[in-house]
């Protein structure tokens, strides 16, 4: 047990210089905007609108419906955030947050059945994509072809690096969910990237 607790913390992901200035950053953001600073508040927004939205559009692939769940999510935060006790939590408490916006708009979506075949394919904006293919753009769309929670967890642990951790409160499920789904997505990703069908 001693071992597997050790390897566990040798395995941790050390914080960069850039996270931790971006984290001191946003507990400077949020304790000023607890206090009642307006333009901490706007700071904070403006920080965190377009990663709100992008994690919304990995869970629904929609952009509207993205930006509706992390308007949505911002007025949760807006009043919550008083609430809320450690600073440093504030981005998985946002991401978790945004997740539990998409799913109410999930279910609500499957509750009426008019957006059902909108959620069967996920967009692809062609103008945007490179004509010749890229490296960035091959893992791109193979990142898409990935169910929605693998999706959100490669993209919160390895494009926003987030600690497993964090990425379990931000989703909102226990933290072997989370190993699970970065494992599964890591060898659906390799299938994908070299020509198989995952």
């Amino acid at each position: 047990m001693q071992a597997r607790a050790q390897a566990h913390r040798r395995r941790r992901r050390p914080i960069t210089q850039r996270q931790s200035a971006s984290l001191l950053v946003d507990e400077f953001l949020v304790a000023s905007a607890q206090s009642g600073d307006r333009a901490a508040w706007n700071q904070l927004a403006q920080k965190w609108e377009a990663k709100l939205v992008s994690h919304a559009y990995r869970l629904l692939g929609d952009k509207e419906a993205a930006r509706d769940a992390a308007q949505s999510a911002w007025g949760e935060i807006v009043r919550g955030l008083t609430g809320l006790q450690d600073a440093r939590v504030f981005p998985a408490w946002a991401y978790r947050i945004t997740s539990r916006c998409c799913a109410r708009q999930i279910d609500r979506a499957v509750r009426d059945r008019a957006l059902k075949s909108d959620f069967a394919a996920e967009p692809r904006d062609a103008a945007s994509e490179p004509d010749a293919p890229s490296q960035l753009a091959r893992l791109q769309a193979a990142i898409r072809q990935l169910p929605a929670g693998e999706r959100a967890a490669i993209a919160l642990y390895h494009f926003e690096e987030m600690r497993v951790a964090e990425v379990a409160v931000a989703l909102d499920v226990p933290v072997g969910t989370v190993k699970t789904r970065l494992m599964n997505a890591r060898r659906k990703l390799r299938a994908i990237l070299e020509g198989e069908q995952p």
